[in-house]
């Protein structure tokens, strides 16, 4: 009888799991502790050890890959001006819009030659990160690694920043973009500092290099796209989603811009 009663329960947990499933609809590489915190969110109470018990059950773990590459380079040696490293990894600020982060990576695609032979492409994402929040600011794409792309990204960056009443810094590596002089005249015109990380120490730009990490796992890698358009709509939706609705644990469970509206 105590069996019987037990098969026609009803499930205690069926609206949670219902729930579970509409997130991860949204959020397809959210795991145990942003599912808890979207639970809490949305007005369940639950804790962690429910919510990975609930995940195993529905079979929703994340199935994200990772896979190691070549990474891109843009360091041509010096080919125009170095500048110290004024951010030391101090990439925590409390003040919005006071210090940018800004690098290049590069992703592949395949297209079809005029012969119909399917070649391999490349395209170059150039962001503007605020340390403040994670949050990118502008960003370009591109087909070749080029000045304009970044010198775009760069002046739509300076004139988001406009509201800050601090000196503002511009971090980046020492990459032939950043070392031009119609680059460090764009910031000191403005007077803004220029920063570089040291010469072959990504380290000193790992908030950066972390977004990147976080672009190819959710978006990349695992995945073959057969277009330049179809792989940049890919970036540019990311992109809104990682600043809009995407949460991080250090912005106390709130995307990029919630957190900078609610500060």
């Amino acid at each position: 009888m105590y069996w019987q009663k037990r098969f026609d329960r009803k499930n205690p947990n069926q609206e949670i799991e219902t729930e579970m499933l509409h997130i991860r609809q949204k959020h397809k590489d959210y795991g145990c502790l942003r599912m808890t915190n979207e639970l809490r969110n949305r007005g369940f109470h639950v804790n962690k050890k429910k919510v990975q018990r609930l995940i195993r059950k529905l079979g929703i773990e994340i199935r994200s890959y990772t896979r190691k590459s070549r990474r891109y380079s843009s360091y041509h040696g010096k080919v125009g001006t170095i500048t110290k490293n004024r951010i030391h990894r101090r990439f925590y600020t409390s003040v919005y819009h006071q210090k940018i982060t800004t690098d290049t990576t590069e992703l592949k695609y395949f297209d079809h030659d005029p012969k119909g032979i399917i070649r391999q492409r490349k395209l170059y994402l150039d962001p503007f990160m605020d340390m403040y929040n994670s949050e990118i600011l502008s960003y370009r794409i591109s087909e070749k690694p080029n000045a304009l792309a970044i010198m775009e990204g760069l002046e739509e960056a300076i004139r988001l920043m406009n509201d800050c009443p601090y000196r503002r810094t511009f971090h980046s590596d020492q990459g032939w973009a950043y070392q031009m002089k119609a680059y460090s005249l764009n910031l000191k015109k403005q007077n803004i500092f220029q920063s570089m990380s040291r010469k072959g120490n990504c380290l000193d730009n790992s908030i950066m290099e972390n977004f990147f990490s976080l672009l190819k796992q959710e978006i990349y890698h695992g995945k073959t796209y057969s277009s330049f358009e179809e792989l940049k709509t890919a970036i540019d939706n990311y992109i809104y989603y990682y600043n809009n609705e995407r949460m991080k644990k250090k912005l106390n469970w709130k995307s990029p811009v919630q957190f900078r509206k609610t500060a």
